[in-house]
């Protein structure tokens, strides 16, 4: 079937569909309340298993004391990236500091900081935690937080005590996982 070319397009499909009937436009029913926000419900049952997680952790494990490194590599991590993040020679991209901080308070500020680095896609960060030498007589309470916190953690993939120049085994150099 051939068409005129001095028709336009709309004019040929026009006469294509025939008539068009058009349907009165829909109104949305007046509740009277506002609709409630949306909740990432799937996330906080997540946060909640590893709030759980966290604490058979915590229990399970033998805590480490102020000199212990604290050691951790996915099995999927090639073991020569492992060994130059023990060595210090990945560029540090941000720092928290928890000095003072609580263990309640540093919890809330190390996932604060993690979902940060994350979302700015950094590959190296460092975690200072202290050595825990002020602990009232047990286990550097701080220390321990991170490293039970980091183990759970799907986007890192390692980290290990800092080299003796980078805080030694007061702070933790992280390796993150890409998006």
């Amino acid at each position: 079937m051939s068409y005129p070319e001095d028709e336009d397009d709309s004019a040929l499909f026009l006469s294509a569909i025939g008539e068009v009937k058009r349907l009165p436009p829909v109104e949305a029913p007046a509740t009277g309340k506002p609709r409630p926000k949306p909740r990432a419900r799937m996330a906080e049952q997540d946060e909640a298993l590893a709030l759980g997680e966290f604490a058979r952790l915590l229990r399970s494990a033998a805590p480490l004391e102020a000199g212990d490194v604290a050691s951790y590599r996915r099995e999927n991590l090639p073991a020569r990236m492992f060994q130059r993040l023990k060595r210090g020679q990945y560029s540090v991209q941000d720092e928290l500091d928890l000095h003072g901080a609580t263990t309640s308070q540093a919890e809330a500020l190390l996932r604060e900081f993690l979902l940060e680095a994350h979302a700015h896609e950094f590959g190296c960060v460092r975690i200072i935690h202290g050595k825990g030498l002020q602990s009232d007589g047990g286990a550097p309470a701080l220390k321990n937080l991170v490293d039970r916190m980091l183990r759970l953690r799907n986007d890192v993939l390692a980290f290990h005590s800092a080299p003796a120049t980078q805080g030694g085994t007061g702070a933790v150099l992280v390796l993150l996982a890409n998006r």
